[in-house]
Order: structure tokens, then sequence, then C-alpha cells
């Protein structure tokens, strides 16, 4: 998975729906938590792409 940065506008959805995954910076921009490579095909991930309003996440299809 991966974060497109310049396209997040830090709404956070993705760090309330899968906050072991994601968090926010001191900007309010979404990162990962850790390498999450393992998580790519997980359900909250899923979820969490899908309700970025802006679609800066991309989960790899596995």
């Amino acid at each position: 998975m991966a974060i497109n940065r310049e396209r997040c506008i830090g709404a956070g959805q993705c760090a309330l729906t899968a906050p072991a995954v994601f968090a926010q910076d001191d900007d309010g921009l979404s990162e990962l938590v850790s390498d999450r490579a393992d998580g790519d095909g997980g359900a909250l991930v899923r979820e969490a792409a899908r309700a970025c309003p802006v679609a800066a996440i991309v989960v790899r299809k596995v």
C-alpha cells in the first residue's frame, strides 16, 4: 500500500478506520504507523482506502 501525500488533505478517515496502520503526522497528513506490507489486503486497510475522500491511499491487489 502507499499514501500519496501530495493528494492527502488530512481528513483523517484512514486513521479513524485503521489506527493500527495509519496515523496523522504533525502537519495532519496521513502516514503509515509502520511498514505494513502484510496489511495490504486487510479489510480495514481496504475500507480506509475507500473512505479517503481524495483517494490518496493505494492498495495493491494480492
